[in-house]
């Protein structure tokens, strides 16, 4: 990967994380809808929607998105 790339995408992810914590905050989604996306984002990079040549990149996506949901985003928690 590159290193604009990966600029790319820890921006991407802090931005989602923003959203996802403001819609949080508004009352639109509760903690439980905030982990659906989170899980449909991981399963969109499953071993079993990717091609063989990509596998370990989004095997690493997975997991990543994984430990968010375990231990939370680098702002806050989820209860």
């Amino acid at each position: 990967m590159t290193e604009n790339f990966n600029i790319q995408g820890a921006a991407a992810l802090s931005i989602c994380e923003s959203l996802l914590l403001c819609l949080g905050d508004l009352g639109l989604i509760d903690d439980k809808d905030v982990v659906g996306i989170l899980e449909d984002a991981a399963n969109a990079h499953g071993k079993e929607n990717n091609s063989e040549d990509r596998h370990a990149h989004h095997q690493e996506v997975h997991d990543l998105i994984k430990q968010i949901i375990k231990g939370g985003n680098s702002v806050r928690h989820l209860k």
